[in-house]
Protein backbone atom coordinates (compact mmCIF):
# COMPACT_ATOMS: atom_id res chain seq x y z
CA UNK A 1 0.00 0.00 0.00
CA UNK A 2 1.09 3.54 -1.03
CA UNK A 3 1.45 6.31 1.33
CA UNK A 4 2.22 9.66 0.78
CA UNK A 5 2.93 12.70 2.73
CA UNK A 6 3.31 16.00 1.31
CA UNK A 7 6.11 18.93 2.61
CA UNK A 8 7.20 22.16 2.33
CA UNK A 9 10.48 23.79 3.19
CA UNK A 10 12.05 26.89 1.63
CA UNK A 11 13.94 27.83 -1.74
CA UNK A 12 17.47 26.97 -0.37
CA UNK A 13 20.62 24.92 -0.86
CA UNK A 14 20.60 24.31 3.11
CA UNK A 15 16.83 23.74 3.36
CA UNK A 16 15.44 22.05 0.47
CA UNK A 17 18.36 19.42 -1.00
CA UNK A 18 19.27 17.72 1.97
CA UNK A 19 15.56 17.17 2.83
CA UNK A 20 15.00 15.45 -0.23
CA UNK A 21 18.42 13.48 -0.12
CA UNK A 22 16.97 12.61 3.68
CA UNK A 23 14.03 11.44 2.19
CA UNK A 24 14.72 9.61 -0.79
CA UNK A 25 17.24 7.27 1.16
CA UNK A 26 14.15 6.89 4.14
CA UNK A 27 11.87 6.03 0.55
CA UNK A 28 14.55 3.14 0.25
CA UNK A 29 14.23 1.68 3.41
CA UNK A 30 10.15 2.10 3.65
CA UNK A 31 9.11 0.67 0.41
CA UNK A 32 5.80 2.16 -1.18
CA UNK A 33 6.61 5.42 1.26
CA UNK A 34 6.48 8.56 -1.10
CA UNK A 35 7.79 12.07 0.95
CA UNK A 36 6.49 14.78 -2.03
CA UNK A 37 8.38 18.04 -1.32
CA UNK A 38 8.10 21.71 -2.87
CA UNK A 39 9.43 25.08 -1.86
CA UNK A 40 8.90 28.78 -0.34
CA UNK A 41 10.87 31.77 -0.45
CA UNK A 42 12.74 32.61 2.37
CA UNK A 43 10.59 35.62 3.16
CA UNK A 44 7.75 33.32 2.79
CA UNK A 45 9.09 30.82 5.40
CA UNK A 46 9.91 33.47 7.87
CA UNK A 47 6.77 35.79 7.61
CA UNK A 48 3.73 34.11 5.22
CA UNK A 49 0.68 32.42 7.42
CA UNK A 50 1.12 28.94 8.26
CA UNK A 51 -2.44 28.57 8.13
CA UNK A 52 -2.05 28.95 4.20
CA UNK A 53 -0.41 25.71 4.03
CA UNK A 54 -1.70 23.56 6.64
CA UNK A 55 -4.62 22.41 4.18
CA UNK A 56 -2.20 21.40 1.71
CA UNK A 57 0.68 20.02 3.32
CA UNK A 58 1.23 17.23 6.00
CA UNK A 59 4.80 18.68 7.02
CA UNK A 60 5.92 22.51 7.35
CA UNK A 61 9.51 23.62 8.00
CA UNK A 62 8.91 26.27 10.85
CA UNK A 63 11.14 28.19 12.81
CA UNK A 64 9.86 28.88 16.35
CA UNK A 65 8.37 32.25 16.69
CA UNK A 66 5.18 30.79 15.03
CA UNK A 67 4.33 28.24 18.09
CA UNK A 68 1.39 30.78 19.55
CA UNK A 69 -0.13 31.39 16.42
CA UNK A 70 -0.23 27.70 15.57
CA UNK A 71 -1.27 26.33 18.74
CA UNK A 72 -4.06 29.36 19.32
CA UNK A 73 -4.93 28.43 15.62
CA UNK A 74 -4.77 24.80 16.07
CA UNK A 75 -3.12 24.30 12.91
CA UNK A 76 -0.11 21.75 13.76
CA UNK A 77 -0.33 18.88 16.48
CA UNK A 78 1.64 18.68 19.63
CA UNK A 79 4.37 16.57 19.78
CA UNK A 80 5.38 15.97 22.92
CA UNK A 81 2.39 13.52 22.70
CA UNK A 82 3.80 11.81 20.08
CA UNK A 83 7.49 11.08 20.60
CA UNK A 84 9.13 8.55 23.33
CA UNK A 85 11.04 10.04 26.47
CA UNK A 86 13.93 8.77 24.58
CA UNK A 87 13.58 10.93 21.89
CA UNK A 88 12.58 13.75 23.85
CA UNK A 89 15.48 13.55 26.28
CA UNK A 90 18.25 13.51 22.67
CA UNK A 91 16.59 16.42 21.54
CA UNK A 92 16.88 18.23 24.56
CA UNK A 93 20.27 17.35 25.50
CA UNK A 94 21.80 17.43 21.94
CA UNK A 95 20.98 19.37 20.21
CA UNK A 96 23.14 22.65 19.85
CA UNK A 97 22.32 25.72 22.18
CA UNK A 98 18.32 26.41 22.95
CA UNK A 99 16.97 24.78 19.51
CA UNK A 100 14.97 22.58 21.34
CA UNK A 101 13.87 24.62 24.08
CA UNK A 102 13.17 27.30 21.13
CA UNK A 103 10.48 24.73 19.37
CA UNK A 104 8.56 24.23 23.39
CA UNK A 105 5.80 26.75 24.51
CA UNK A 106 3.20 26.59 26.68
CA UNK A 107 4.05 22.93 27.84
CA UNK A 108 3.81 22.52 23.56
CA UNK A 109 6.31 21.14 21.11
CA UNK A 110 5.66 22.66 18.06
CA UNK A 111 8.40 21.00 15.91
CA UNK A 112 11.41 18.30 15.59
CA UNK A 113 14.29 20.67 15.21
CA UNK A 114 16.84 20.10 12.03
CA UNK A 115 18.85 23.12 11.04
CA UNK A 116 20.23 25.30 13.78
CA UNK A 117 21.79 29.11 12.67
CA UNK A 118 21.61 32.95 14.40
CA UNK A 119 23.44 35.91 12.77
CA UNK A 120 27.05 35.64 12.90
CA UNK A 121 30.25 37.29 11.55
CA UNK A 122 31.84 36.03 8.44
CA UNK A 123 34.43 37.04 6.28
CA UNK A 124 36.72 36.46 2.95
CA UNK A 125 40.29 35.69 4.40
CA UNK A 126 41.85 36.13 1.44
CA UNK A 127 40.62 39.40 1.10
CA UNK A 128 41.34 40.70 5.36
CA UNK A 129 44.88 39.19 4.42
CA UNK A 130 45.52 40.84 1.36
CA UNK A 131 44.61 44.39 3.04
CA UNK A 132 45.95 43.78 6.32
CA UNK A 133 43.20 43.67 7.89
CA UNK A 134 42.47 42.33 11.48
CA UNK A 135 39.26 40.24 12.45
CA UNK A 136 37.49 43.00 14.75
CA UNK A 137 36.93 41.61 18.30
CA UNK A 138 34.95 44.71 19.59
CA UNK A 139 31.96 46.90 18.40
CA UNK A 140 35.05 49.76 17.94
CA UNK A 141 36.70 47.49 15.44
CA UNK A 142 33.75 46.81 13.53
CA UNK A 143 33.14 50.02 12.94
CA UNK A 144 36.82 51.40 11.79
CA UNK A 145 36.41 48.46 9.53
CA UNK A 146 32.87 49.39 8.17
CA UNK A 147 34.79 53.60 7.43
CA UNK A 148 37.48 51.39 5.77
CA UNK A 149 34.11 50.27 2.86
CA UNK A 150 35.49 46.82 3.96
CA UNK A 151 32.33 45.84 6.15
CA UNK A 152 28.83 44.83 5.21
CA UNK A 153 25.24 43.81 6.88
CA UNK A 154 22.31 42.74 5.67
CA UNK A 155 19.92 45.89 5.96
CA UNK A 156 16.34 43.83 5.05
CA UNK A 157 13.43 44.95 7.29
CA UNK A 158 13.45 41.82 9.75
CA UNK A 159 17.33 41.57 9.67
CA UNK A 160 17.66 44.66 10.55
CA UNK A 161 15.06 44.12 13.34
CA UNK A 162 16.57 41.20 14.79
CA UNK A 163 19.81 42.56 14.67
CA UNK A 164 18.54 45.67 17.15
CA UNK A 165 17.15 43.02 19.07
CA UNK A 166 20.39 41.69 19.59
CA UNK A 167 21.79 45.01 20.59
CA UNK A 168 18.67 45.25 22.91
CA UNK A 169 19.56 42.55 25.17
CA UNK A 170 23.54 43.63 24.83
CA UNK A 171 22.28 46.93 26.58
CA UNK A 172 19.77 45.55 28.89
CA UNK A 173 16.78 47.57 26.91
CA UNK A 174 14.84 44.13 28.70
CA UNK A 175 12.48 43.96 25.23
CA UNK A 176 9.69 41.89 25.44
CA UNK A 177 9.68 41.69 29.47
CA UNK A 178 6.37 43.44 29.77
CA UNK A 179 3.32 43.83 26.88
CA UNK A 180 2.94 47.24 27.58
CA UNK A 181 6.63 47.98 26.59
CA UNK A 182 8.63 46.51 23.66
CA UNK A 183 12.16 47.29 25.36
CA UNK A 184 13.56 50.48 27.10
CA UNK A 185 13.56 54.18 25.58
CA UNK A 186 16.95 54.76 26.39
CA UNK A 187 18.72 51.98 25.38
CA UNK A 188 16.22 51.33 22.25
CA UNK A 189 17.60 54.93 21.18
CA UNK A 190 21.46 53.95 21.77
CA UNK A 191 20.88 50.53 20.03
CA UNK A 192 19.58 52.41 17.11
CA UNK A 193 22.21 54.79 17.22
CA UNK A 194 24.90 52.04 17.36
CA UNK A 195 23.22 51.15 14.00
CA UNK A 196 23.27 53.69 12.00
CA UNK A 197 26.61 54.50 12.78
CA UNK A 198 27.66 51.37 11.81
CA UNK A 199 25.21 51.33 8.47
CA UNK A 200 26.78 55.07 7.37
CA UNK A 201 29.56 54.11 5.20
CA UNK A 202 27.63 51.29 3.37
CA UNK A 203 25.50 51.61 0.77
CA UNK A 204 21.42 52.17 0.37
CA UNK A 205 21.46 48.90 -1.03
CA UNK A 206 21.92 47.12 1.86
CA UNK A 207 18.30 47.50 2.81
CA UNK A 208 17.08 45.37 0.27
CA UNK A 209 19.97 42.47 0.94
CA UNK A 210 19.03 39.51 3.02
CA UNK A 211 21.36 37.35 4.25
CA UNK A 212 21.81 35.34 1.40
CA UNK A 213 22.48 37.81 -0.97
CA UNK A 214 24.68 39.50 1.29
CA UNK A 215 26.49 36.01 1.44
CA UNK A 216 26.22 35.22 -2.36
CA UNK A 217 27.65 38.68 -3.04
CA UNK A 218 30.80 38.28 -0.93
CA UNK A 219 31.50 34.66 -2.47
CA UNK A 220 31.64 35.91 -6.07
CA UNK A 221 32.71 39.54 -5.83
CA UNK A 222 35.45 41.38 -4.06
CA UNK A 223 33.98 44.48 -3.60
CA UNK A 224 33.21 43.73 0.62
CA UNK A 225 35.75 41.75 2.97
CA UNK A 226 33.57 41.25 6.23
CA UNK A 227 30.03 40.97 7.24
CA UNK A 228 29.26 42.54 10.79
CA UNK A 229 26.22 39.71 11.50
CA UNK A 230 24.28 38.01 9.10
CA UNK A 231 21.58 34.42 9.55
CA UNK A 232 24.24 31.99 9.12
CA UNK A 233 24.37 30.11 5.78
CA UNK A 234 27.91 27.10 6.23
CA UNK A 235 27.15 26.13 2.69
CA UNK A 236 29.31 29.08 1.91
CA UNK A 237 32.02 28.27 3.47
CA UNK A 238 31.84 25.18 1.88
CA UNK A 239 35.26 24.95 -0.60
CA UNK A 240 32.89 22.69 -2.40
CA UNK A 241 30.12 25.05 -2.45
CA UNK A 242 31.79 28.25 -3.61
CA UNK A 243 35.32 29.34 -5.30
CA UNK A 244 35.75 32.06 -2.46
CA UNK A 245 34.58 30.52 0.49
CA UNK A 246 33.53 32.85 3.56
CA UNK A 247 34.59 32.29 7.41
CA UNK A 248 32.47 32.21 10.04
CA UNK A 249 33.51 33.29 13.41
CA UNK A 250 31.89 34.62 16.81
CA UNK A 251 30.41 38.04 16.91
CA UNK A 252 32.21 40.89 18.44
CA UNK A 253 32.25 42.05 22.45
CA UNK A 254 30.20 45.32 23.77
CA UNK A 255 30.94 46.65 26.65
CA UNK A 256 33.07 43.43 27.53
CA UNK A 257 30.59 41.03 26.48
CA UNK A 258 30.01 38.79 23.38
CA UNK A 259 27.19 40.13 21.36
CA UNK A 260 24.70 37.29 21.98
CA UNK A 261 22.62 37.18 18.45
CA UNK A 262 18.93 35.69 17.55
CA UNK A 263 17.96 32.19 17.32
CA UNK A 264 17.41 31.32 13.82
CA UNK A 265 16.98 27.12 12.55
CA UNK A 266 14.08 25.17 11.76
CA UNK A 267 12.07 22.33 12.73
CA UNK A 268 9.90 20.19 11.47
CA UNK A 269 5.89 20.46 12.40
CA UNK A 270 2.68 18.11 11.75
CA UNK A 271 -0.12 19.50 10.62
CA UNK A 272 -3.69 18.97 11.96
CA UNK A 273 -4.73 17.86 8.93
CA UNK A 274 -1.86 14.82 8.57
CA UNK A 275 -3.70 11.66 8.08
CA UNK A 276 -0.70 9.75 8.27
CA UNK A 277 0.50 10.68 11.66
CA UNK A 278 2.63 8.11 12.67
CA UNK A 279 4.44 7.86 9.52
CA UNK A 280 4.93 12.27 9.77
CA UNK A 281 6.76 11.29 13.43
CA UNK A 282 8.83 8.34 12.06
CA UNK A 283 10.14 10.48 9.21
CA UNK A 284 10.77 13.34 11.18
CA UNK A 285 12.20 11.56 13.84
CA UNK A 286 14.80 10.01 11.10
CA UNK A 287 15.36 13.66 10.09
CA UNK A 288 16.63 14.47 13.60
CA UNK A 289 18.73 11.98 14.41
CA UNK A 290 22.37 11.56 15.40
CA UNK A 291 23.34 9.48 12.59
CA UNK A 292 21.03 11.35 9.71
CA UNK A 293 22.09 14.51 10.83
CA UNK A 294 25.96 13.95 10.81
CA UNK A 295 25.63 11.80 7.47
CA UNK A 296 23.83 12.40 4.58
CA UNK A 297 21.67 15.15 6.05
CA UNK A 298 24.53 17.45 6.36
CA UNK A 299 26.46 16.18 3.12
CA UNK A 300 24.19 17.51 1.06
CA UNK A 301 23.88 20.92 2.20
CA UNK A 302 22.17 20.70 5.51
CA UNK A 303 22.98 22.81 8.39
CA UNK A 304 22.38 20.67 11.27
CA UNK A 305 21.41 21.18 14.84
CA UNK A 306 22.46 18.11 16.40
CA UNK A 307 25.73 18.54 18.76
CA UNK A 308 27.17 15.03 17.46
CA UNK A 309 27.41 16.79 14.15
CA UNK A 310 28.82 19.98 15.48
CA UNK A 311 31.56 18.32 17.33
CA UNK A 312 32.60 16.26 14.12
CA UNK A 313 35.82 16.92 13.20
CA UNK A 314 35.38 15.34 9.16
CA UNK A 315 32.09 17.41 9.20
CA UNK A 316 33.76 20.39 10.32
CA UNK A 317 36.50 20.00 7.91
CA UNK A 318 34.26 19.58 4.97
CA UNK A 319 31.94 22.75 6.02
CA UNK A 320 35.53 24.85 6.09
CA UNK A 321 35.55 25.16 9.87
CA UNK A 322 32.30 26.34 10.17
CA UNK A 323 31.44 24.33 13.04
CA UNK A 324 34.24 25.15 15.18
CA UNK A 325 34.56 28.76 14.43
CA UNK A 326 31.43 29.66 14.70
CA UNK A 327 29.98 27.09 17.61
CA UNK A 328 30.29 29.73 20.29
CA UNK A 329 27.92 32.00 18.42
CA UNK A 330 25.23 29.30 18.17
CA UNK A 331 25.60 27.73 21.15
CA UNK A 332 24.61 31.01 23.22
CA UNK A 333 22.19 32.59 21.13
CA UNK A 334 18.88 33.85 22.35
CA UNK A 335 15.35 32.67 21.94
CA UNK A 336 13.24 35.56 19.68
CA UNK A 337 9.29 35.57 21.28
CA UNK A 338 6.36 33.32 20.37
CA UNK A 339 2.92 35.25 21.38
CA UNK A 340 0.31 34.69 18.46
CA UNK A 341 0.72 38.48 16.90
CA UNK A 342 4.76 38.56 16.99
CA UNK A 343 5.59 37.25 13.82
CA UNK A 344 3.77 40.35 11.88
CA UNK A 345 5.50 42.33 14.18
CA UNK A 346 8.64 41.15 13.31
CA UNK A 347 7.85 41.56 9.62
CA UNK A 348 7.09 44.97 9.51
CA UNK A 349 9.35 46.63 13.01
CA UNK A 350 12.16 46.95 11.00
CA UNK A 351 10.42 49.83 8.64
CA UNK A 352 10.82 52.48 11.11
CA UNK A 353 14.54 51.52 11.84
CA UNK A 354 15.60 52.10 7.94
CA UNK A 355 13.50 55.04 7.91
CA UNK A 356 15.75 56.13 10.91
CA UNK A 357 19.05 55.06 9.56
CA UNK A 358 18.29 56.66 6.48
CA UNK A 359 17.20 60.01 8.20
CA UNK A 360 13.58 59.77 7.25
CA UNK A 361 12.64 59.56 11.20
CA UNK A 362 14.47 60.88 14.08
CA UNK A 363 15.24 58.21 16.81
CA UNK A 364 12.64 58.76 18.78
CA UNK A 365 10.18 58.85 16.14
CA UNK A 366 11.01 55.36 15.26
CA UNK A 367 10.79 54.02 18.76
CA UNK A 368 7.80 55.41 19.11
CA UNK A 369 6.26 53.87 15.69
CA UNK A 370 7.86 50.43 16.83
CA UNK A 371 6.19 50.78 20.24
CA UNK A 372 3.10 51.53 18.51
CA UNK A 373 2.95 48.41 16.49
CA UNK A 374 3.80 46.27 19.39
CA UNK A 375 0.91 47.18 21.05
CA UNK A 376 -1.30 46.39 18.19
CA UNK A 377 0.84 43.24 18.12
CA UNK A 378 0.06 41.97 21.71
CA UNK A 379 -3.56 42.04 20.83
CA UNK A 380 -3.23 40.44 17.68
CA UNK A 381 -4.05 43.66 15.64
CA UNK A 382 -1.38 43.48 13.32
CA UNK A 383 -1.71 41.57 9.91
CA UNK A 384 1.38 39.89 8.31
CA UNK A 385 2.40 41.97 4.66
Amino acid sequence: MSRTLKAIAWDHSRAYPPLVAVSQTYEELHPGVHIQWDKRTLNEFGHKPINQLTSDYDLIVIDHPWAGYCFDQNLVLDLRNLLSEEVLNQLDQLTIGASFSSYNYNDKLLAVPIDAATPAPSWRQDLMDKADLPIPKTWNDLIVLADKKRAIMPGFGADLFLNWLMLLHALDAQPFETGEVMAEQEPSLEAMAMLKRLAEPMPDEIFQWNPIKVAEMMTSTSQYAYCAFAYSYGNYSRPSFVNHPLKYGNLVSVNGQPLRSILGGTGIAITTGCQQVSLAVDFTVYCSSAYTQSNIYTYAGGQPVRQEAWQNSELNLFAGGFFADSYDTHQNAIIRPRYNGYVAFQEQAGIPLQQYIKGELSGYEAWNEIEKMYLLSRKNEIRNK
